[in-house]
């Protein structure tokens, strides 16, 4: 089964409170876009958005400019259905992050908690950093979650790969300027916690 069908299977089978990466609101994601969104224009994507309210509490907070892209068609129409009318100031984007045309530094904020770490071979880690310089605009910023050391080693039935935030940071490289790391203990809906780590950098200005 090719990732679109298997992400399709899992949003159509499960309600969304009760994939082990729910929670009510993103407060670690929230609190690091703010901090790296100069104001409410900013131009900003969640990659892996899916069913997430992230989006939901970035339009409650002001901001006018959000893009969430996800493989899934599935979760995307249950993600507009839940935000109603102002689901029409939203960017949808369904496709594969690795691939996905994106326009070239046109983003502020890239963040993206809990898709990296599907990403087990290298030519995908590759390709989606090439994307993240391609779509971020110099001097912006990127926010990258993944399961920590202590983390899971399987999500949703594939193998992840889990970075502390010497090992994420590295997969940028120097082009990333890594401002500042923090580590969540995520309670999931059945009762277990899962480790993250994210890593919040800044796009060079002038890439190497």
């Amino acid at each position: 089964m090719d990732a679109q069908s298997h992400w399709e299977k899992v949003y159509a089978t499960k309600d969304p409170t009760e994939v082990s990466w729910y929670r009510p609101h993103l407060e670690t994601s929230l609190q690091l876009i703010t901090d790296a969104a100069g104001d409410r224009d900013a131009r900003i994507i969640d990659v892996g958005g899916g069913e997430s309210t992230l989006v939901d509490d970035l339009l409650a907070g002001g901001y006018r400019n959000v893009s969430v892209l996800d493989i899934s068609s599935t979760a995307l129409t249950f993600a507009k259905a839940r935000i109603g009318a102002a689901a029409d100031t939203v960017h949808w984007l369904s496709g594969d992050v690795t691939t996905f045309a994106f326009p070239r530094h046109h983003y502020d904020v890239w963040h993206d908690r809990a898709v990296f770490h599907f990403l087990t071979d290298a030519a995908s880690r590759a390709a989606y950093v090439r994307q993240v310089a391609h779509a971020v605009r110099p001097g912006g910023h990127v926010i990258v979650a993944t399961f920590g050391p202590e983390g899971p080693t399987k999500c949703s039935g594939l193998d992840v790969v889990r970075y502390d935030p010497d090992t994420l940071h590295d997969q940028f490289g120097p082009s990333f300027q890594l401002e500042k790391h923090l580590t969540e203990l995520h309670r999931t809906p059945a009762g277990s916690t899962q480790q993250f780590t994210y890593c919040f950098c800044r796009l060079s200005s002038v890439l190497s």
